[in-house]
């Protein structure tokens, strides 16, 4: 597929790190030194110009794409250069990233002429939602509309007392409607087969039902607490985004902001949330209010120092989980160093859905697992399929495995026996480097 990338930032560069080797990329971006540094890295053509310029566009090659994807930090760039491409190119798709979620609003509408629109905020919020769904989980994705749940755990010392631990897999007291897909130890990659076994310093990723994940979190995160109370610091726009995702999922919230017109627009949006016009530093407010009694606590303030600092507040009162929501990409390592326990990257949640839609048509959803070197799929089954009508353990080994298929709208947990149809959905686990092999099968 000819691909054109405007924008060679944080979300360009991850969507070129994934997509680059199965595909023909041209990245086009203002800045020469962020081109110069893609070719040293990536086997791409590039344009030097802004992404909204006809002229630009045409030396990108718009008029033989397949699909433009409009990734820069500047939303009015992206929508021009969508809207021009409209007029080039009849065949171009065209796929843009948003900040602003009244932009996504007005393309689920119909105003705006774009095939697929990518909302920073909501992947922002959907991130927190992952983090929190799962105690104790390094990493959570739901898949299938929430029936499946891909959970990533680092087993700690604190299991030791687990009885999934040191006994084959074909003997493990596993939760039902559970499936290992993968256990990483060091360096070693071990695909679940039924001697398999799970140790303490292993990396551990499942695919549960959501009340089968959860005993999974009891069982390897066994001090977790399930969470209820979630307080977000700051009514900014990703803030109220979480905050209203966070109400949907029934979650109590509670809202604090120190500007004063923030704070009532954000109750006036948000009636189900308590909103309280006050700073972190308040602590007499923050005691008054018990803020120490949530299980959560989100800092998404706009500002990484005042995010950090709030996020650390919040621990410090007593919370027990504290997300921070990052700016800068690079802030995400200094949040976790300092002691935040999450650190959420719109870039990079933004990034993600930005490569699913460049992926087999089939895909419904990716996600990315163990500092992405592996994917998860949610793909629909072709009626050509070779795989299928024959026993998971008979197919190919390809270094992936299929946890979950969806089919009429129930889920199966996979066992050795399972058999693929065509029309399943399935839920795949794939060493990103086999992704093209494994969609090609399936």
């Amino acid at each position: 597929m000819r691909i054109i990338v405007l924008g060679a930032g944080h979300v360009g560069l991850t969507v070129v790190d994934a997509l680059y080797e199965d595909h023909e990329l041209t990245v086009v971006d203002r800045d020469p030194g962020r081109l110069a540094a893609l070719t040293n890295a990536f086997d791409v053509r590039t344009v030097e110009g802004n992404g909204a310029s006809r002229r630009v566009l045409e030396e990108a090659g718009v008029r033989g794409a397949d699909l433009l994807i409009s990734s820069t930090a500047k939303d009015e760039v992206n929508l021009v250069a969508a809207m021009l491409v409209r007029r080039l190119s009849q065949t171009t798709r065209t796929l843009v990233r948003t900040t602003d979620v009244e932009h996504l609003a007005a393309w689920q509408e119909g105003v705006l002429e774009v095939d697929f629109m990518v909302s920073s905020e909501l992947e922002a919020a959907s991130a927190v939602i992952d983090a929190i769904a799962v105690p104790g989980a390094r990493v959570a994705d739901l898949f299938a509309d929430g029936q499946v749940v891909v959970a990533e755990f680092d087993v700690e010392q604190r299991a030791h007392a687990c009885a999934l631990l040191n006994v084959p897999l074909s003997q493990a007291p596993l939760p039902p409607d559970s499936r290992v897909a993968l256990i990483v130890r060091g360096r070693e990659l071990l695909l679940p087969r039924g001697d398999a076994q799970m140790r303490i310093g292993d990396r551990v990723v499942v695919m549960a039902s959501r009340e089968a994940a959860l005993e999974w979190s009891r069982q390897l995160a066994p001090h977790e607490p399930q969470v209820e109370d979630v307080i977000v610091l700051g009514a900014t726009p990703v803030g109220l985004a979480i905050a209203r995702k966070l109400l949907v999922h029934r979650y109590r919230v509670r809202i604090f902001e120190p500007d004063a017109e923030l704070a009532r627009h954000a109750a006036a949006e948000l009636p189900d949330a308590r909103v309280f016009h006050a700073s972190v530093s308040d602590h007499e407010l923050l005691r008054e209010e018990r803020v120490g009694s949530a299980q959560v606590a989100v800092a998404a303030l706009g500002d990484d120092a005042q995010s950090l600092y709030a996020a650390l507040t919040a621990g410090v009162s007593g919370v027990h989980t504290t997300i921070g929501v990052v700016d800068d990409p690079l802030s995400a390592a200094v949040f976790e160093r300092a002691g935040v326990d999450v650190a959420i990257n719109p870039r990079t949640a933004t990034a993600q859905e930005l490569i699913r839609f460049a992926h087999d048509p089939r895909t419904r959803q990716i996600a990315l697992l163990d500092d992405d070197r592996f994917d998860v799929l949610d793909i629909v089954v072709r009626p050509e399929s070779e795989l299928i009508g024959r026993p998971l353990r008979e197919l190919p080994r390809t270094g992936s495995t299929i946890g979950a298929i969806v089919r009429d709208g129930s889920v199966l947990f996979t066992h050795g026996d399972s058999e693929l149809r065509a029309g399943d959905r399935v839920i795949v686990l794939i060493d990103q480097a086999r992704a093209t092999q494994v969609e090609a099968a399936l």
